[in-house]
C-alpha cells in the first residue's frame, strides 16, 4: 500500500491505498463519504461524480493516487454552513428527486456545467447529463431543475423561499418529497451505505450454465483463505421450499425455490455464497470454489418448452397453470363479425435498472435467537413470512427493516439477497452486508415477462369491436415466483378499457431456462397494451379509421359495466383523456402531414389503464398509527414502504389537510416489521388508493378527538369547531380558539381521565378502479439509419384527483421514460444456444437517456373517483402502460409498415423497410 493525500470539500485526508483502489472506493469505505453513490463501478451511470478541479468526474474509474494535488468536491461539500447550493434548492423545488439515488451524481453534473456555461441552452443541459443515469424522473424535472439553478446564479439568488405556513389547503399543492434535503445533501443513507460493527462482506456465485446438476462442489480453497468467515452451499442451508413473491401468509403459489439448490436452472443461478472481511477477499474466495455440473437440456422459449419433447426445467412439467378470463360467447361474436383480424406479437424481456444495487444487510443474535435483517424492500412483511419459514424461527423473532430505497419499480419486491444474507450470518455469527454488481442483478434478480401473444379481433363495418380473443404465453423463467400473479392481474385489465362485450384472455405461464421474471412496473399491463394497442391501430388503419376515432367509439364510459362481473367501473374518463390530448397534441393537423424523403414523421396513440390495489383478488388492507405531541405536531408510524414515489408524502399531506396542519409538522416513522403497524406491501399501485385512505381515517379520528377535547375547553358544541393553522376555533367566531397543543396537554392531565390522543386505524380498500391514460407520440425515423427520434409527447391521465400534481407529473415522466425504452431501445438479448444474457451492462442495455427523452406534456383529469382519499386514484403504474405501443404505432404511420415484435430497433426497422415494396 502507499500513502497518499487527497483534499477533499476543503480538508486534507492522509489515506494508505493500494494502486489499483478507485477514487469511489477511498470516499465511501475508506473516508464514509458515502454522499457519492455506486450504481454500476464501470462507469455507465454516473451515480459516483465528483468535481475534480471543477471537472465532473465519475471517481469509480478514477484512480485514487491520480486526484493527489487536486481539489475534489462531493456532492457533501456543496452546502455550506447549513445553506444548500443553488442547483440543490432548485431539485428540490422542481420535484427532480425521486428515489434521489441518482441525485448527488446529478447535482455535481449540473454544477460543473453552470460553473462554465451559466446560461446554458437544453441541449447544453442535456449534453452534460448525458452519461447520467435516471430511472426515475424521465430526465424532465432534473432538466428544468438546471434552467431554474441557471436563472436563480444569475440573478445572484441562491432560491431560498420562507418557511412552508401551517394551515390552509395542502391536497391538490404540489410539494417536493419529505426527505428531498437529505437527498440533495448527500445524507441519505442507502442499504449498501450503512456500517455495523464487525460487519462482513459477502458475495454471491452464480452459475455459469443454464441447466445442469451439481456433480461436485469443493469450497475447502475458499474457507482456506485469510479472512473469509463463511461459504454456504446447498449443502448446508435449509431444504425449506419457498417462493420469493410472497404477498402474505397463506398466498397459494407454487414454492419451488431454495436459497441454493443441488440443481441450477438458468445462466446466473445461485450456486454458493462467501462472507469475508473485505470485498476483495469474497471476490477472490468466490474464484476457489470448485464446481462440476452435469449439463442437462435447456429450453429457452415458451412455446418450444411446452412442446412434449421440452426438457423440463421442474418436475410436473413447464407449464405452471393454464390462466382463462372471459365474458359473453366469444367464438358467436367472431363468427357474426363483418371482419375478422389476426395477429402475432412478441415482447422482449426487460429489466428493472433501478440505480441503486440489490444489497440487503442480515444480523443474527445467537443469545436472543433473533434474525434483524435490513432491505431495500417493497415487502417487508413478506418477507419476514419467508424468512421465517426458511429458518424455523417464530416471526416475533424476524424483524425486516426497509432503508431509503434507490429505485425499485417491482424488482425489490421478492426476497431475493435476504435469505442468503441471513444464512451467511447464521453462519458467521457476524453481520453481512450482501451487496450484487450491475452485471449480476440485471441477470440474476427477475425481469419483466416476455411474452407471445395471439390477438384475434371482431368488428363490424363502422368499427365497433364485438369480440376479441387473447392469448398469450408468457416466459417465467427457471423458477415460478410471479408467474400466477403478474398474468392474473393483467386478464382483469383486458375487461376494463373497451366496450367489448364478448371477451377472452387465455395465458400460459411457462418454465423456461431463462433469468427469472417477475413483478415489473405495470403488473402485466404494459404487455397487455403493447400488443392489444398495436394491434388495435392495424384494425383500425385497414378499416380505413382515423386511430383516434376508432377509439373514440369503443372505449368505456363513466358507469359502464364490466362485461367479465357485472360490477360498475366508476368514473373511468379514458375518453376524457383521449379527447383532451388529441386537442392539445394536435392530431389532427398532424395526421394531414405529408410524408416522404429520407427522415418521415408519423404519429402514435395508445391508451391503457391499471388498477387500485388487489381489491378481489386478495387481501388489500394496511394500518396508519397516529400520535399526537405535547406541541401540537404529530407522528405517523407506517408499514407503507416510501421507494420514492413520495407516498409517505402524500400520507402527510392527506393528514395535514384535516388536520389543519403543515406537512411538515408531521415526523413519519416507516417500514419497520417491529415498530410500525401491518401492510400488505408496496405494489398494485396501492399507495394513494389504500395507504392514503387508511391515513384518511387515522387523521379523521385524531380530529374528532381533538374538538371533543377543544369543545370541552372552549365550553361550545362539537360541530361548531373547525381545526386550522394549529388551533381548533369556532367557526362563527374564529377568535375563540385554543391550540392544538394545548389540547394535547389537556387531554394528557385530565382529571376526568388521562389520555394520549392518538389513532391506530386500518382500512381494506372496498373497490378497485383502474386508473387510465391516453398518450400521443410524435416521431422522425431516419429511413437510412433506422434510427428513431421521439420529437413531442403528450401524456393524459384520469387520476381521480392529484393529492400532489408536482409528484403526480413527476411520476408520469419517469413511466414515459421506462415506456419510450420498452417500445424502441430496451431488452435483454439472449444467446440462443447457451442461454447467457449478452448485454448485462448498462452501456449494452439501451436506456433513454436525457438527450433521447422528447419534450413532455402531461396533463390531468381530475373528475374524482369515489371512495379514493379526496377523491384520488393511483398512478405510478398507470404511467407507464401505453407508452410502447403510442411510439411503436407513431413508427409504423411514419413509415406505412406493421411491427409485430419489440423493441423497435433500427436493425428490425432496416429489416421491415427492405422487406416493404
Amino acid at each position: 500500500m502507499e500513502k497518499i493525500q487527497l483534499k477533499i470539500n476543503g480538508r486534507l485526508y492522509s489515506v494508505k491505498v493500494n494502486p489499483n483502489w478507485t477514487l469511489l472506493k477511498v470516499l465511501r469505505q475508506i473516508l464514509g463519504l458515502t454522499g457519492t453513490k455506486c450504481g454500476c463501478a464501470t462507469g455507465d451511470c454516473g451515480a459516483c461524480k465528483v468535481l475534480v478541479n471543477g471537472e465532473a468526474v465519475k471517481s469509480c474509474t478514477l484512480l485514487a493516487r491520480k486526484a493527489q494535488g487536486k481539489e475534489i468536491v462531493t456532492i457533501e461539500g456543496l452546502s455550506r454552513g447549513g445553506e444548500l447550493h443553488p442547483v440543490q434548492r432548485a431539485f428540490i423545488e422542481t420535484g427532480a428527486v425521486q428515489c434521489g439515488f441518482c441525485t448527488p451524481g446529478m447535482i455535481i453534473a449540473a454544477k460543473a456545467l453552470l460553473d462554465k456555461n451559466p446560461n446554458p441552452s437544453r441541449e447544453e443541459i442535456c449534453e452534460a447529463l448525458q452519461d447520467n443515469l435516471c430511472r426515475c424522473t424521465g430526465y424532465v424535472k432534473i432538466i428544468e431543475a438546471v434552467e431554474l439553478a441557471a436563472a436563480w446564479l444569475k440573478g445572484g439568488t441562491n432560491g431560498a423561499s420562507g418557511e412552508c405556513a401551517t394551515g390552509g389547503q395542502v391536497v391538490g399543492k404540489g410539494r417536493p418529497l419529505r426527505d428531498a434535503v437529505d437527498k440533495v445533501t448527500g445524507r441519505t443513507v442507502y442499504m449498501a451505505d450503512m456500517r455495523l460493527p464487525g460487519m462482513l462482506y459477502g458475495r454471491v456465485l452464480f452459475s455459469p450454465v443454464a441447466h445442469a446438476r451439481i456433480k461436485r462442489i469443493d469450497v475447502s480453497k475458499a474457507e482456506a483463505l485469510p479472512g473469509v468467515r463463511a461459504v454456504v452451499t446447498y449443502k448446508d442451508s435449509p431444504r425449506v421450499p419457498y417462493n420469493s413473491a410472497l404477498r402474505f401468509k397463506g398466498h397459494d403459489i407454487p414454492h419451488d425455490e431454495y436459497i441454493f439448490d443441488d440443481t441450477v436452472r438458468y445462466l446466473g443461478d445461485r450456486v454458493a455464497a462467501v462472507a469475508a472481511d473485505d470485498p476483495e477477499t469474497a471476490e477472490k474466495a468466490l474464484r476457489l470454489i470448485e464446481v462440476e455440473y452435469e449439463e442437462l437440456p435447456a429450453v429457452f422459449d415458451p412455446e418450444e418448452a411446452l412442446k412434449p419433447e421440452a426438457p423440463p426445467v421442474h418436475e410436473g412439467g413447464n407449464l405452471i397453470k393454464k390462466l382463462e378470463a372471459a365474458a359473453g360467447d366469444v367464438e358467436r361474436a367472431l363468427d357474426g363479425a363483418d371482419y375478422v383480424f389476426t395477429d402475432r406479437i412478441k415482447l422482449p424481456i426487460v429489466t428493472h435498472v433501478a440505480l441503486e444495487p440489490h444489497a440487503s444487510l442480515a444480523q443474527f443474535d445467537a443469545a436472543a435467537g433473533k434474525l434483524t435483517v435490513w432491505s431495500a424492500n417493497q415487502n417487508i412483511f413478506a418477507t419476514r413470512i419467508i424468512l421465517s419459514e426458511i429458518f424455523g424461527l417464530s416471526v416475533n423473532k424476524v424483524r425486516v427493516i426497509k432503508p431509503p430505497v434507490g429505485g425499485a419499480f417491482g424488482g425489490k419486491l421478492e426476497a431475493i439477497l435476504e435469505p442468503v444474507a441471513a444464512l451467511l450470518s447464521l453462519k458467521s455469527g457476524k453481520p453481512v452486508l450482501v451487496e450484487m454488481k450491475r452485471r449480476d442483478i440485471m441477470v440474476s434478480t427477475r425481469t419483466r415477462h416476455s411474452a407471445v401473444y395471439y390477438l384475434k379481433t371482431g368488428v363490424k363495418k363502422d368499427g365497433t369491436i364485438v369480440g376479441q380473443d387473447i392469448t398469450a404465453y408468457f416466459n417465467t423463467g427457471a423458477y415460478a415466483s410471479s408467474a400466477l400473479n403478474v398474468p392474473s392481474a393483467m386478464m382483469d385489465k383486458a375487461f376494463r378499457l373497451y366496450r367489448i362485450p364478448n371477451l377472452r384472455v387465455t395465458v400460459y405461464p411457462v418454465y423456461t431456462n431463462c433469468p427469472v421474471a417477475g413483478a415489473m412496473r405495470g403488473y402485466g399491463s404494459p404487455q397487455l397494451m403493447a400488443a392489444r394497442e398495436i394491434h388495435l391501430d392495424k384494425v383500425a388503419r385497414k378499416l380505413g379509421l382515423d386511430p383516434v376515432e376508432f377509439r373514440r367509439r369503443n372505449l368505456v364510459r363513466p358507469g359502464d359495466i364490466n362485461p367479465r362481473f357485472g360490477t360498475s367501473l366508476g368514473n373511468c374518463r379514458v375518453l376524457d383523456c383521449l379527447e383532451k390530448g388529441a386537442e392539445r397534441f394536435g392530431w389532427e393537423a398532424k395526421s394531414r402531414q405529408p410524408k416522404g424523403g429520407r427522415f418521415r414523421r408519423g404519429i402514435g396513440v395508445a391508451a391503457g389503464n391499471h388498477g387500485n390495489g388487489t381489491f378481489g383478488v386478495h387481501v388489500d388492507m394496511t394500518t396508519v398509527a397516529l400520535k399526537m405531541n405535547e406541541d401540537g405536531t404529530l407522528t405517523m408510524f407506517t408499514g407503507t414502504q416510501d421507494l420514492g414515489q413520495g407516498s409517505t408524502t402524500m400520507m402527510c399531506m392527506v393528514v395535514a389537510q384535516v388536520l389543519g396542519l403543515s406537512p411538515d409538522q408531521i415526523e413519519v416513522v416507516e417500514a419497520d416489521t417491529e415498530l410500525t403497524p401491518w401492510d400488505l406491501g408496496t405494489y398494485a399501485s396501492r399507495g394513494v388508493w389504500v395507504s392514503g385512505n387508511a391515513a384518511l381515517k387515522a387523521a379523521q379520528s385524531i380530529r374528532r378527538q381533538l374538538i371533543e377535547v377543544a369543545a370541552s375547553m372552549l365550553g361550545v358544541k362539537e360541530e361548531d369547531l373547525e381545526l386550522g393553522g394549529g388551533f381548533a376555533y369556532c367557526r362563527h367566531s374564529p377568535d375563540k380558539k385554543v391550540s392544538l397543543q394545548d389540547i394535547v396537554v389537556a387531554a394528557q392531565l385530565s382529571k376526568e381521565g388521562s389520555r394520549e390522543i392518538r389513532a391506530y386505524e386500518s382500512f381494506a380498500s372496498v373497490a378497485g378502479p383502474n386508473s387510465y391514460g391516453v398518450h400521443f407520440a410524435e416521431v422522425e425515423v431516419d429511413t437510412e439509419t433506422g434510427e428513431v427520434k421521439v420529437l413531442n409527447y403528450v401524456a393524459v391521465h384520469d387520476v381521480g384527483r392529484a393529492i400532489n400534481p408536482l409528484l403526480v407529473e413527476g411520476q408520469i415522466e419517469g413511466g414515459i421514460q421506462m415506456g419510450l425504452g420498452y417500445g424502441l431501445t430496451e431488452e435483454l438479448i439472449l444467446d440462443k444456444r447457451s442461454g447467457k444474457v449478452i448485454n448485462a451492462t448498462l452501456k449494452g442495455y439501451k436506456l433513454f437517456r436525457a438527450k433521447d427523452m422528447p419534450r413532455v406534456e402531461v396533463l390531468l383529469v381530475e373528475e374524482g373517483e369515489s371512495p379514493g382519499p379526496f377523491g384520488a386514484k393511483s398512478i405510478g403504474e398507470a404511467a407507464t402502460v401505453p407508452v410502447a405501443p403510442a411510439v411503436v404505432n407513431a413508427v409504423a404511420d411514419a413509415l406505412g409498415v406493421e411491427f409485430d415484435e419489440l423493441p423497435v430497433t433500427p436493425q428490425r426497422i432496416l429489416a421491415k423497410l427492405r422487406r416493404t415494396p
